[in-house]
């Protein structure tokens, strides 16, 4: 593929035009370039970049280096690229078509993806959504041609779980496409305690954010219905089902699933010291608990969960402790106080280096910003 052909696949695979093209480059080198340059020189293909536009080329469309200057297999590499440069919307498409096909080829071992899982459990906790999606794009667009035992089933069914979560709330459809498509992958597996987990945690991600509420009570009651024995599959579900019940009126519900989940917490729980996606330890309790009893109006569990959370919550993860900043948002704006709720939760958010934003943050505040019947509803 002649680099001029890359470039404009490049270009078009970001939706940019040649102009959009030029002034991002414009930008980032200092020096002024036409996008009639552009057209006629590079993507004409009548020549090759210097290494000076090179280096900003592949600054710019957020490629290797090496990519834009050698003639590696560059088909290969635009197969990845679909998955992580294009709107998040195209390459969940273009994931999932993969997924069906059950392409087979090779790739890292059934360890090293266990490795991979553990790495992105840690992640989670601490980076924002996009840059996980990007990364997670890649190794689904690896590991679906590996699809071909019970255990690779079931690190597919965790990575499509972490996947569907860095969806926003505005693409709640798509969320739960991917959930779907964990749960099934899950079943595949054969291993209960991942069948548990995936539709478990798949409704704490929607339960917590208020999205797709039946379709959060339906994986609960899959995940209770899979194994009673206590897990944190078990526990996910038990809250999940519990936010969607507060969210929705059904407040004794609530209440007793809340008192369900800290038995199974008692014996199923995680250690203090675990911070990773795939642990519930005590602190992260305390914030499911937190935004729940806040939910239902109940202001001191509510402040008794925060304050338990906050004193266990390690200071390496202020994004949940904006969590609980907020919750007490929330609670202002239940208990009438409007103004004072939304600024309250607002400051905690803006306190949050930018870049340390989750879209589950971002829903919180809309619920806390949102009409005063939809809240008094919920």
């Amino acid at each position: 593929m002649h680099t001029g052909t890359l470039i404009r696949d490049l270009r078009r695979a970001r939706g940019w035009s040649q102009g959009r093209l030029a002034d991002e480059l414009a930008e980032h080198s200092g020096m002024s370039i036409s996008r009639e340059y552009i057209s006629r020189r590079w993507e004409s293909c009548r020549s090759v970049p210097s290494p000076f536009w090179m280096r900003h080329l592949a600054a710019v469309l957020d490629v290797p280096l090496a990519v834009m200057e050698s003639d590696v297999n560059r088909r290969k590499f635009l197969s990845t690229l679909a998955a992580t440069t294009v709107a998040p919307g195209v390459a969940s498409d273009l994931l999932q078509e993969g997924f069906s096909a059950r392409l087979k080829g090779a790739g890292p071992s059934v360890e090293a993806w266990a490795d991979t899982l553990t790495t992105y459990g840690a992640d989670y906790m601490t980076l924002g959504a996009a840059e996980i999606q990007k990364r997670l794009a890649v190794d689904l667009a690896v590991i679906q041609q590996q699809c071909d035992s019970p255990q690779m089933w079931a690190h597919v069914a965790r990575l499509m779980t972490l996947y569907a979560k860095t969806f926003p709330g505005a693409d709640g459809n798509r969320a739960v496409t991917w959930y779907r498509m964990a749960a099934e992958s899950a079943d595949r597996s054969r291993d209960i305690g991942t069948r548990v987990w995936v539709r478990g945690r798949a409704a704490i991600a929607l339960g917590y954010e208020g999205a797709a509420l039946p379709v959060a009570a339906m994986f609960a009651d899959q995940a209770l219905a899979i194994d009673d024995r206590p897990s944190l599959g078990r526990l996910n579900a038990i809250y999940g089902k519990a936010h969607a019940a507060a969210i929705v009126g059904d407040t004794d519900t609530a209440r007793g699933l809340d008192t369900e989940g800290r038995r199974v917490f008692d014996r199923a729980g995680s250690g203090d010291d675990e911070a990773s996606d795939y642990a519930v330890p005590y602190w992260r309790l305390g914030v499911f608990r937190s935004l729940l009893r806040a939910r239902l109006g109940d202001e001191s569990d509510a402040v008794e969960a925060q304050d338990e959370a906050r004193r266990l919550l390690p200071p390496t993860l202020p994004r949940f402790a904006t969590h609980l900043e907020m919750h007490r948002g929330l609670m202002l704006v239940r208990a009438g106080d409007r103004a004072g709720g939304v600024s309250y939760a607002r400051t905690a958010l803006d306190a949050l280096p930018p870049e340390k934003h989750s879209l589950t943050l971002r829903m919180l505040m809309d619920e806390i910003t949102g009409p005063i019947s939809e809240c008094l509803c919920r």
